[in-house]
């Protein structure tokens, strides 16, 4: 399956959970729009952090969406190189085996 694909099945997926839960996720999508929206960071550096820390975490979603995210924000392949080199610092072995899929998503998305 392509990370086009995964990304989404996982949209998919999440609009039937804010069907069913709606008050839970629509508090969760307040929140996630006041952090990007306010503060001294722009949407590209918080988003370098989101991916940074979903990395650590070894949240494969969350690795695609963020890398979707920054691309849309502006951010280059270096950049992103430098972020997957951070979190592989942070996080030893086991980063360098998300840090892949972060990379492979970006050059998916990046050739349309």
């Amino acid at each position: 399956m392509s990370y086009k694909e995964k990304i989404n099945e996982m949209r998919g997926e999440l609009r039937v959970m804010y069907k069913t839960i709606p008050e839970a996720t629509q508090g969760f999508s307040a929140l996630s729009k006041a952090v990007k929206d306010n503060g001294p960071l722009d949407v590209k550096q918080k988003e370098f952090i989101a991916l940074g820390m979903a990395l650590v975490m070894r949240c494969e979603p969350c690795i695609l969406f963020h890398t979707e995210a920054l691309m849309k924000a502006g951010a280059t392949r270096e950049e992103l190189g430098d972020v997957l080199a951070m979190a592989i610092q942070m996080s030893g072995g086991p980063g360098i085996m998300y840090t892949g899929h972060a990379l492979a998503c970006w050059d998916e998305l990046a050739a349309g």
